[in-house]
């Protein structure tokens, strides 16, 4: 698809079919991911590949009871390093790069899934204590994003963005 209609069409997809996501797409979409770009080329995250289902079931709980999320054949979960940015770039690599790299990388993997004809829904409103813990995570690993992922069983509709004007300051 061409980037400027992939980004048009891409949707935050929450129903999702029954047919799994293979394991040579999920990398596709990793690898995407890990070609974002990063301060530094640092690449301060981690990405938890969640494929079992009681474990889908408590980020759902976790997500405060989003249970979209655990219908998904796969979930990516984005883990912040702040150590990483900070070793470099102190506190601004902290308050701010691990951030923003994170995030970059969340943006990449969702576009990939659509460009893969796959749905995702990057869900952010979750206790991150839940999440570490489900997820087992050593210190130092923060969960910022879960990204569910499969194939789609709805086609929303476009929802409504700002005109060009209320952007642009």
């Amino acid at each position: 698809m061409e980037f400027f209609d992939l980004v048009k069409s891409r949707r935050s997809i929450r129903i999702y079919t029954d047919e799994p996501v293979d394991d040579e797409t999920i990398m596709k979409i990793i690898d995407t991911a890990r070609n974002s770009p990063s301060a530094g080329n640092l690449q301060p995250y981690k990405i938890s590949i969640v494929r079992n289902l009681e474990t889908k079931q408590e980020l759902a709980k976790a997500a405060y009871g989003q249970g979209f999320i655990a219908r998904a054949p796969v979930i990516l979960v984005f883990l912040e390093e702040p150590a990483v940015s900070a070793s470099r770039y102190g506190r601004r690599g902290i308050e701010l790069y691990v951030h923003q790299d994170t995030a970059v990388a969340v943006t990449f993997a969702h576009l990939a899934a659509a460009d893969l004809g796959l749905g995702s829904c990057w869900v952010g409103a979750f206790d991150s204590h839940a999440v570490a813990r489900i997820l087992d995570l050593p210190s130092g690993l923060l969960p910022v994003a879960i990204l569910p992922i499969g194939h789609s069983s709805e086609n929303p509709s476009s929802p409504p963005k700002k005109i060009r004007e209320k952007v642009i300051k």
